[in-house]
């Protein structure tokens, strides 16, 4: 995450001071402030949200960026801004998280909240008609980045080194053509498959039809969308945090699936630079900062595991991310 200056480089105190209350003392900033506290958006996304010119948002952007209050991360041709943290031990830090906390404590309009589904559902349309295209006959490009097989070992060494409360459930989220599920069977009592894509489930099923499971249960459903199912030990999610329209959303709904106890496994790119994934592999995201992963976790509930990092020769790193839900 790149944060923009606050304010020139000879600014005293005072004029950082400045700079924060001029930011915070309009109303649609700090709504602004309150639609990024766990997404990123583009500005032309921001705009659409508040139903404004660009113009006018790329203006209260630059003065929320001044007062150090927003950040950027560039994914590909595009700028997405999300709020900044309060860190370091700065004069502005107790002001900066006395101010993001009582936002936080406040609801977002129903309005807001409208606009940024229709924004989520605008992005997952994307995703949607990438893994149509891809189920109807169009070559699969993600082995161009990483093959299953380059992180299989890894990851299942860190399942099984997993202190489950049982492992009579585990959920994977996205099970592409089924190629992990075999092993999730033989390490769990009962597994569920989540995936909202037709054609990509049904040969889910298949693969595990043709491998003789019967502990394995294929649902087409939203992993977004509220499930009657049974708390699990572990949900595992291997490289589909990136096709996601609310990555942040997407793991407080993971943490919600897993018992007291359980486990989130995430397997996912570290943050690149490499755009040619968007059109080729449908990703709508360049992949994660670690530090992204461990906030959001944090604010779903959850505490950082156990981690590993693999190094490929095209350029690209994967990262393997456990996240624990509290027993109480």
């Amino acid at each position: 995450m790149t944060q923009l200056a606050a304010t020139r480089d000879d600014a005293t105190p005072i004029d950082h001071l400045a700079a924060f209350f001029k930011a915070a003392g309009d109303s649609l900033r700090l709504d602004v402030l309150r639609v990024l506290r766990n997404d990123s958006f583009g500005v032309l996304e921001l705009a659409q949200i508040f139903q404004m010119r660009q113009s006018g948002m790329s203006h209260h952007l630059k003065v929320l960026a001044n007062a150090g209050l927003v950040s950027t991360r560039r994914e590909g041709n595009s700028i997405f801004y999300r709020r900044s943290l309060p860190v370091g031990d700065s004069l502005m830090q107790p002001l900066h998280r006395q101010m993001l906390e009582t936002l936080d404590a406040m609801p977002l309009d129903l309005d807001l909240r409208a606009e940024i589904e229709r924004i989520h559902a605008q992005r997952a349309d994307l995703s949607r008609q990438f893994f149509a295209r891809f189920a109807a006959g169009t070559p699969a490009q993600q082995d161009l980045i990483a093959h299953f097989g380059l992180y299989r070992e890894p990851l299942l060494g860190l399942i099984d080194e997993l202190e489950l409360p049982a492992r009579e459930l585990v959920i994977e989220v996205g099970p592409g053509e089924g190629g992990f599920l075999p092993d999730l069977a033989t390490r769990f009592e009962r597994v569920v498959a989540l995936d909202n894509s037709e054609a990509m489930l049904e040969r889910a099923q298949e693969h595990c039809a043709q491998a003789g499971l019967d502990n394995v249960e294929c649902l087409l459903a939203d992993a977004l969308a509220p499930l009657q199912l049974p708390p699990a030990d572990s949900v595992i999610c291997n490289m589909v945090l990136h096709h996601m329209p609310a990555p942040a959303e997407a793991i407080k709904r993971f943490a919600a699936l897993l018992k007291p106890g359980g486990s989130l496994v995430l397997t996912e790119l570290c943050s690149h630079d490499q755009v040619w994934v968007r059109d080729s592999c449908g990703d709508l995201w360049l992949g994660f900062d670690q530090d992204d992963l461990a906030h959001w976790a944090a604010d779903a509930g959850l505490l950082a595991g156990g981690s590993v990092y693999i190094g490929l020769r095209n350029g690209f790193q994967i990262q393997l991310q456990q996240f624990a839900k509290p027993e109480h």
